[in-house]
């Protein structure tokens, strides 16, 4: 999927100092699966396909994503973080982990695609 006009606006107005992970992560997300988008969700950069995949909660010392719904995707994903029914967390610190979890993220957002048209 392309980016869109609206999320490149979200960038622009913020400075933070792993843009370029988050960036990476952007990428990543709109190259896992065609059938992702994105747009500004709640405030922030959200991914989505039949339903809220992720969206970024942006802290200052790491790259956080929500997945708002990350304990039901199929599948064992240990980077997906987090004990309760619903949420699970993803977390990078810079863009060398992005890179190396790079084939991790991309495994979680295709399960999410397959399990949505399953």
């Amino acid at each position: 999927m392309m980016r869109t006009s609206e999320v490149d606006a979200w960038f622009e107005k913020r400075d933070h100092p792993l843009e370029d992970a988050m960036q990476a992560v952007r990428d990543l997300a709109l190259g896992a699966d065609p059938r992702i988008e994105e747009s500004v969700k709640w405030s922030t950069p959200t991914f989505s396909y039949k339903g809220n995949i992720f969206s970024f909660n942006p802290a200052r010392k790491f790259v956080s994503l929500l997945f708002h719904t990350g304990a039901l995707i199929p599948g064992d994903h240990p980077g997906l973080e987090g004990e309760g029914q619903t949420a699970r967390v993803m977390r990078f610190t810079d863009l060398t982990e992005v890179g190396e979890r790079s084939g991790e993220l991309t495994t979680v957002l295709r399960a999410w695609c397959e399990w949505k048209d399953g």
